[in-house]
């Protein structure tokens, strides 16, 4: 299994929006690019720990390519607006895509260049090394599957390629 890390705002809709994609083995919300160790979301949500609410997935690449899954990233979120989504705002809703390796960073800044032409505004997406990735608490965990809210700026169908 291959794996892939997005932050997109709040990780709720995030993960129930990646959860649909056929090829995506496993998901889990949590915290990382940030500064503070085992943060819990209290922390996050004051905006001093520099961690983004983030999503790290499984995914089998015999069925999804990393590409399909950074097109599904640009069509779930607005990437042009900085640290925001929806009516989420702070440095924890920016947009980031966190590479595991080389490919994905060529393979990140190449679909960024290709979406760029889908916006009116300069996308602002960062593309960084993945760090330590910190599991959310268990209620944050498929919390738009479980209660059937949280996906407030995602769209609720993936695209189809």
């Amino acid at each position: 299994m291959a794996k892939a890390i997005f932050a997109a705002g709040c990780f709720w809709g995030v993960q129930y929006y990646f959860d649909q994609v056929p090829g995506v083995i496993s998901s889990r919300v949590g915290y990382t690019g940030g500064h503070t160790e085992n943060p819990t979301y209290e922390e996050v949500c004051t905006h001093t720990t520099g961690h983004a609410e983030a999503v790290e997935l499984e995914f089998d690449e015999s069925q999804v390519s990393y590409e399909t899954l950074l097109k599904q990233f640009f069509h779930m979120h607005d990437p042009t607006q900085l640290n925001r989504q929806g009516p989420d705002i702070g440095d924890s809703y920016r947009s980031a895509i966190f590479f595991v390796d080389d490919a994905q960073k060529q393979m990140a800044q190449s679909v960024l260049e290709l979406s760029s032409s889908n916006f009116d505004r300069p996308i602002v997406t960062q593309i960084v090394p993945a760090t330590v990735f910190y599991e959310a608490e268990d209620y944050h965990q498929k919390f738009a599957e479980r209660t059937g809210r949280g996906a407030c700026h995602i769209p609720y169908e993936p695209i189809k390629e």
